[in-house]
């Protein structure tokens, strides 16, 4: 059972963490004194320290140093005392910034999400999309951007979503996006492609009449997306930003965690076996990976609809500004969510509906559209 603090407690507690996390010094009793917040003399303040120190709050780096928080100070932080953070105007520009990318570039905006997650909090980010081995097309749909650009949108085996943008010289009508949709679905949709043949591919062309040429273009984009490989399912946002706090100043620490950037597959299952309703917090020991003692890493999962489609991370030392870390996890996710809503107005934006419901949806089999007649 988790021990009650009392409020001088929590404040002292509080200060201490806000202050090493800014100074990176150990905390003494005559700074938390000059506070008007807590309202204490130095030596009530050291007796309170002391407890904490023996509840398991806070440490004692040194007999005559003041204290730092412990793993679970930090825990008892993130749980019970963090208070919301206010994003400053430049930070909510950025975010802004990322809204205008247009949705067919989903893999990039994850990336560009990792970027800017990294330059918002100056730790290392970590961008993951989810792992594309062996999978197959379970469902096809497509949508028009304009007049000679469509909007490829796959919905593949492990329930995770690609886009692929395809530019023609033609117009396009939604008659002959339909058409195609259907040859699509008809033909490849849970299909191994190493298999495809090229009767096969002389047969969608066949059934695509005067919009013949779209098959090969088409298809090399699915090959495109089914072929990624592995490694590109993980990317990794300013390392060199760890170099800046004193706790990777040891290289034996620095280099067993360099390791596990190299050991995407840790990161991915991380990942798969997390909440994904909301942020994940992960501190020092709590890491199911070795080499993450003495780290923290807090991600989210992006979800829509239940379709994972990648998560947004940041990892650095415990000492962490979690209030800037976990709001600026939370907004980016949002983010990118909010531009696969319904009827955003964002130019080449997806609809939600189309991007999953109209994927994931019966289909009949003599029309290739959906069998409840709503709009997808």
């Amino acid at each position: 059972m988790t021990p009650v603090l009392s409020e001088r407690k929590k404040k002292i507690l509080e200060a201490v963490i806000k202050q090493y996390v800014e100074s990176g010094e150990p905390v003494g009793s005559k700074f938390l004194a000059d506070l008007p917040a807590i309202k204490a003399s130095s030596a009530t303040i050291r007796n309170e320290m002391a407890e904490l120190t023996e509840m398991g709050y806070l440490q004692q780096p040194h007999t005559s140093a003041g204290r730092i928080p412990s793993e679970q100070g930090y825990r008892y932080y993130v749980d019970s005392l963090m208070e919301s953070y206010n994003s400053t105007t430049e930070e909510i520009g950025m975010l802004n910034e990322l809204l205008k990318a247009r949705s067919e570039q989903l893999d990039r905006i994850i990336d560009d999400a990792g970027k800017l997650a990294s330059a918002l909090t100056n730790y290392p980010a970590i961008s993951v999309k989810s792992n594309k081995r062996r999978q197959v097309v379970k469902r096809f749909s497509v949508m028009q951007n304009d007049a000679c650009n469509f909007l490829l949108i796959m919905l593949l085996s492990r329930d995770t979503v690609r886009t692929k943008n395809i530019t023609t010289k033609v117009y396009l009508d939604e008659a002959a996006l339909m058409k195609l949709q259907k040859v699509l679905n008809t033909h490849l949709a849970n299909l191994d492609l190493d298999t495809l043949t090229f009767s096969q591919m002389m047969s969608m062309e066949k059934e695509l009449g005067e919009y013949g040429f779209l098959a090969s273009p088409v298809v090399k984009s699915i090959y495109e997306a089914l072929a990624e490989d592995t490694e590109s399912d993980v990317k990794i946002e300013g390392v060199d930003r760890l170099l800046s706090y004193p706790e990777f100043s040891d290289v034996g620490q620095l280099k067993s965690l360099l390791g596990l950037f190299e050991q995407k597959e840790e990161i991915v299952s991380l990942v798969e076996e997390s909440d994904k309703s909301g942020v994940n917090v992960l501190i020092g020991s709590e890491n199911t990976v070795d080499t993450m003692n003495g780290s923290t890493l807090i991600f989210k999962t992006i979800r829509v609809d239940g379709v994972d489609i990648g998560a947004i991370g940041i990892i650095g030392p415990c000492r962490m500004d979690y209030e800037k870390v976990i709001s600026t996890i939370d907004s980016l996710t949002k983010t990118i969510t909010q531009m696969m809503r319904p009827n955003n107005v964002l130019p080449g934006a997806t609809r939600l509906q189309g991007l999953v419901a109209g994927l994931s949806a019966p289909k009949d089999d003599e029309t290739g559209e959906n069998t409840n007649n709503e709009d997808s």
